[in-house]
């Protein structure tokens, strides 16, 4: 397995090289892989985009997140109101309950707070918005009622210093409710099963970390 999968990693640096969908500068970060019939879908984090893999290794475009334009941050010292471009950074994929891709961002610098996204997509169509106001989400999921979990890495920012994470629960009518946030701790991944998240805390702790279960 491990050869096919560096294989498989090479033919997406390759993909870029040739291609770069985004026409920014050309990265390649495959963050998250969901497994379709159709093949695997890959949220790339450095190119910015969202890719199929199909089982004979072909690669194709599914959606493209161009950079957005936000506040400079005060410490640039640049004028105020100065706006600079944010890499969309989308670091997760999962599978809506009506067949849809959806994509969290984490964001590029300067991750402001409340700027992340999750992207609803449609291949075919470009992606929309369909929950904002998080901040640096490393991950999403679906319960099997759908209702929709986000997974903050940092919920105040990767330039705060502050480590805490958070897992939020967005309701249908869009409201969203903090799970869970003490405790958290540069959280990585989430996992839905039987009625209570598993997420894996601590990424950043060498040998500290460890997988939580959260009842929902």
């Amino acid at each position: 397995a491990e050869p096919e999968l560096a294989e498989r990693l090479v033919n997406l640096a390759d993909f870029e090289d040739a291609n770069n969908p985004t026409g920014d500068e050309e990265n390649v970060n495959p963050n998250s892989v969901l497994a379709t019939p159709g093949g695997q879908v890959v949220s790339d984090a450095g190119a910015n985009d969202l890719l199929r893999v199909a089982a004979n290794g072909k690669v194709s475009v599914l959606a493209t997140f161009p950079n957005r334009m936000v506040d400079a941050p005060p410490f640039l010292g640049l004028p105020p109101g100065t706006q600079i471009p944010m890499d969309a950074v989308p670091t997760s994929v999962t599978k809506g309950p009506d067949g849809a891709l959806y994509v969290g961002q984490l964001t590029g610098f300067p991750f402001p707070v409340g700027g992340a996204n999750v992207y609803r997509i449609v291949p075919g169509q470009a992606p929309e918005v369909f929950a904002s106001g998080f901040t640096n989400i490393i991950d999403i999921a679906f319960d099997p009622a759908g209702t929709l979990y986000v997974l903050e890495i940092f919920q105040n920012g990767l330039l705060s210093g502050d480590p805490t994470g958070a897992l939020i629960q967005v309701d249908a009518d869009g409201t969203q409710h903090v799970v869970m946030s003490t405790g958290l701790i540069t959280p990585g991944g989430l996992a839905l099963r039987n009625g209570a998240a598993y997420v894996s805390n601590c990424g950043t702790c060498a040998g500290g970390g460890t997988v939580l279960r959260i009842p929902l």
